[in-house]
């Protein structure tokens, strides 16, 4: 706007005799010719290019642009109200009946004043138009520097009603579309905790109501596999439950990070023999950790949870070799140099998670880290859905790395398959 009024030129210039007589809203037009400068052709074509109607007036009044918009809306020809003061060419009025400009008072009122926001006023014949005015002002050396007074330009905007309705009816289309998604996303997690916590707890329920009705018929053996298939289920379902809270802390923004120094390939290491322990053959597994990491102050517990959610997912649908590179990195996303032209200190170090599977293509990598993404299946299972199958593991790791001031991706690994990637920053970054 400020570029329509510069290009308005300069405003023509009344001598005093008029200027004196004509400087209050209720004033009558002066008779006489437009003023003696016209407005260049220039403004008035960028002005016909805005979406809505445009009036400007100069510091007495009178009106120096009118575009087109302006005179759809109010059945006048801007060659007959060029020059005319605009408190006669737009008598403007509240729902009331009062005269805006005379309350308002926009040449004579707090030189702070820097706009009127958009209301509803009237013009003469009833018609009604949405106006927003501001004020262009230049700074009197005469008044002190900190003070602001003379009204050099008025800049009037004006709009149809009809503008309004679509606005209102393109906003209240806009909230029910995202009232429906909402409701959609709740429904869906409703039935996918459904689904998942039937199958345990039927599981849960009927070993124990047999154990207890029929103890005595079972063997010690068939005792105990029955209760560790309970246990396993009372796993899957604590699991279930610690996500759809850590998806709740996520959504809300009150997840928390209890920041410590973590030594990152140490908790790599934990996680690979873990998995061993739990059966996983040794050979299935590589750590690679390369020299030059910085020093990384982060919550342990969530770091442990983002490796073995990758390191599980990596496990269940990859195949081959699971290799976690452990290397110095940098915030933007770039890999260090070597050490022998590496000139800058690393700020981040990065931990990649690598498959020998069938790897995720480049169009599908932006969704997997979406809440219940779930790729093709494969072999039986899904590409991030683990655990329980609830399509959340992925989803919780983007949100636990990025707690951390973090970012994550996946692209193909070296040798092909899936290679998921996070950065974490190094140093005691607040928590």
């Amino acid at each position: 706007m400020d570029e329509l009024i510069a290009s308005g030129g300069a405003s023509p210039t009344p001598d005093r005799e008029t200027t004196d007589g004509h400087d209050a809203p209720s004033s009558p037009a002066p008779e006489g010719p437009i003023p003696e400068q016209p407005v260049p052709v220039g403004s008035l074509i960028f002005a016909d290019e805005l979406p809505d109607g445009v009036v400007v007036a100069d510091e007495v009044g009178r009106i120096i642009v009118f575009n087109r918009v302006a005179a759809r809306l109010t059945g006048l020809d801007p060659a007959e109200v060029t020059g005319k003061f605009v408190f006669d060419v737009l008598p403007l009025c509240d729902e009331d009946g009062r005269d805006w400009w005379l309350y308002a008072d926009p040449y004579h009122g707090l030189p702070t004043r820097t706009r009127h926001p958009e209301r509803s006023l009237h013009l003469a014949d009833g018609t009604e138009v949405l106006v927003s005015i501001g004020y262009v002002r230049e700074r009197d050396l005469n008044q002190g520097a900190s003070r602001s007074c003379t009204v050099r330009r008025l800049v009037i905007s004006l709009r149809g009603a009809e503008q309004r309705e679509r606005l209102e009816r393109s906003r209240a289309e806009l909230v029910s579309e995202q009232r429906e998604r909402l409701e959609r996303s709740r429904a869906e997690l409703v039935s996918t905790v459904a689904h998942e916590l039937r199958s345990p707890l039927t599981s849960v329920k009927g070993f124990t109501a047999t154990l207890l009705n029929k103890w005595s018929r079972f063997t010690d053996d068939q005792k105990r596999v029955m209760l560790e298939t309970v246990n396993a289920d009372a796993d899957r379902v604590t699991r279930l439950i610690t996500e759809l809270l850590d998806v709740s802390r996520i959504e809300s923004g009150r997840m928390e990070v209890h920041r410590q120094l973590v030594d990152l390939p140490d908790r790599a290491r934990k996680i690979i023999a873990g998995r061993v322990a739990a059966g996983d053959a040794e050979d299935r597994f590589r750590l690679e950790v390369h020299g030059g990491l910085p020093e990384t102050w982060l919550d342990a517990d969530k770091i442990d949870q983002i490796l073995g959610n990758l390191v599980e997912n990596a496990v269940r649908h990859g195949a081959g070799i699971v290799t976690v590179v452990v290397e110095p990195a940098r915030m933007d996303g770039e890999a260090t140099l070597p050490p022998a032209v590496d000139l800058g200190v690393p700020d981040a170090a990065s931990v990649s998670v690598r498959d020998q599977g069938e790897g995720i293509s480049p169009e599908v990598a932006p969704r997997v880290f979406r809440r219940f993404w779930r790729g093709k299946p494969r072999g039986g299972s899904r590409r991030g859905q683990h655990g329980g199958g609830t399509g959340l593991g992925l989803y919780i790791v983007k949100g636990l790395v990025e707690a951390h001031g973090g970012t994550i991706g996946v692209q193909c690994a070296p040798g092909g398959g899936a290679e998921f990637r996070f950065i974490v920053p190094a140093g005691t970054v607040a928590g």
